[in-house]
């Protein structure tokens, strides 16, 4: 083959060079240069300082550490708090505080699980296998076969394909929530949702739409305007996913989610559920399954239920359940359970042995209801006050009929109505927030937390000293 001179590799660079934009010669010469500068240029090497022993003891002396937390003063509320309600033994039915012996109504036992004997011997007897603590997070060395067990009895106990557990029941939708949706995606949520739900909206990154507290009309009006901006941006439409996250039972407010309506909703403007149901699992339903089963609806409608063991299993921890492929997920982008050490072993032992007993004794449900219609009933009967909550609910909360205009105030006053309360044998407590961080505020309250060991007597005990304490306050 004959081959060009020289000559027309040189011409061809030439055009080449001649073709090139100006601005594209512009930067290569440019890198040129700030290359040649750095080769030839010298490191930068700071002059070293040589203290004397006495200079160096000078600059540590002035030297003041910042604090790691911000000083609290002395006369904190909640210090005075702490120091006053200072709570020995468990806390069962009974509860022991200022040494004082009161029928608890301030710890959410709902089904009386803490202090069975036969959870403590299962605890006991894990802690000689296992020892305390697991030591790593479940996808590295932290996964036990009790935690395994756990995950396939609560699946089969919620009639789901699978179930994950988690070592904290707060971390459990907070982690949840965002290992779904992102940024970009929409999630219409309650207003009346609690705390993790609300650390859990703010991790996802996710446009944050609320709707008014069970108001299913609010929710589709919602709805109804992101379909309007849909048609005009389909593209966008197809990539944007959207999410509908509601409380079970409302920690704040003692009523239930419009199940139901909620579940037309989802296939009439194709958005998913997530349902947090740490107060209505083992609450609610025949058998303690929670609101499905209170409705009657499938549990498949629901896309994910999450929920607490601390409540009616009085253990510590939280679990989700759901398809298959959507618990999957969860074991590499939840990051309550990548990234924490995986429930101590002896915990998930109690909690499969509490579940069983539920599973065996769901008559303990039927009787949670009973006492809850019953102390409903009789704080009714206090004047000055209203109850917030569903009759059945094991929560609810006592909140003035006239508040003033001071919140501070008002909390002052059910403070005292709580006082005199555990001075005569009740032991309440009143609600407490993170004022500065919730986004719809509630009112304050005395919150009451039922369970279904109570007996008539003791009932009426409560609704007694809790209407003596109101009326004493409301005297002075």
């Amino acid at each position: 083959m004959e081959t060009l001179p020289a000559t027309w590799d040189m011409y061809d660079l030439f055009q080449s060079f001649l073709r090139t934009p100006t601005y594209h010669l512009i930067v290569e010469v440019c890198l040129v240069l700030l290359i040649i500068k750095l080769i030839f240029s010298k490191s930068y090497k700071p002059e070293k300082t040589v203290l004397s022993e006495k200079e160096k003891d000078e600059l540590i002396a002035e030297w003041t550490p910042e604090p790691l937390v911000p000083d609290i003063p002395e006369d904190h509320p909640i210090i005075k708090l702490m120091e006053k309600n200072i709570v020995t033994g468990p806390p069962g039915k009974y509860i022991n505080i200022r040494n004082k012996s009161c029928i608890n109504m301030a710890t959410m036992n709902f089904l009386g699980m803490i202090s069975n004997k036969t959870i403590e011997e299962e605890a006991v007897r894990c802690i000689k296998k296992y020892g305390v603590g697991s030591c790593g997070p479940r996808g590295f060395y932290g996964t036990m076969d009790v935690h395994l067990e756990l995950e396939s009895h609560l699946a089969k106990f919620m009639n789901c394909e699978e179930a994950i557990i988690y070592s904290y029941g707060f971390a459990t939708i907070s982690s949840a929530i965002p290992a779904y949706s992102k940024r970009g995606d929409i999630i219409y949520c309650d207003e009346g949702v609690s705390f993790a739900i609300q650390k859990g909206l703010a991790a996802s990154r996710s446009e944050i739409r609320f709707f008014k507290h069970n108001d299913t009309e609010d929710l589709e009006r919602l709805l109804i305007e992101q379909q309007q901006k849909d048609k005009k941006n389909p593209k966008k439409a197809k990539v944007t996913r959207r999410f509908i996250v509601i409380e079970g039972l409302y920690l704040n407010y003692g009523d239930i989610c419009p199940l139901p309506k909620i579940v037309e909703l989802k296939w009439k403007y194709k958005v998913r559920i997530f349902m947090e149901e740490s107060f209505s699992f083992g609450v609610l339903g025949s058998s303690g399954k929670g609101v499905t089963e209170y409705y009657g609806i499938d549990i498949d409608e629901i896309d994910l239920i999450a929920a607490s063991l601390e409540n009616a299993i009085s253990s510590i921890g939280g679990f989700c359940v759901g398809k298959k492929y959507v618990i999957d997920h969860q074991r590499l982008s939840g990051l309550g359970y990548c990234f924490s050490a995986s429930q101590p072993p002896l915990l998930a032992a109690a909690a499969t042995q509490a579940l069983g007993i539920l599973e065996k004794d769901p008559g303990l449900v039927t009787q949670l209801k009973e006492n809850c219609l019953r102390v409903h009933e009789g704080l009714n009967k206090i004047e000055g006050v209203q109850i917030v909550g569903l009759p059945f609910s094991p929560v609810k909360h006592i909140r003035l009929v006239e508040p003033s205009d001071d919140r501070d105030l008002d909390i002052q006053t059910l403070e005292l109505v709580a006082d005199r309360s555990i001075e005569n044998g009740v032991a309440c407590t009143v609600a407490r927030y993170l004022e500065k961080e919730e986004k719809f505020l509630p009112p304050p309250s005395i919150r009451i937390a039922v369970n279904c060991q109570l007996n008539s007597t003791e009932i009426d005990r409560v609704v007694t000293v809790l209407n003596d304490s109101f009326n004493q306050v409301f005297s002075l």
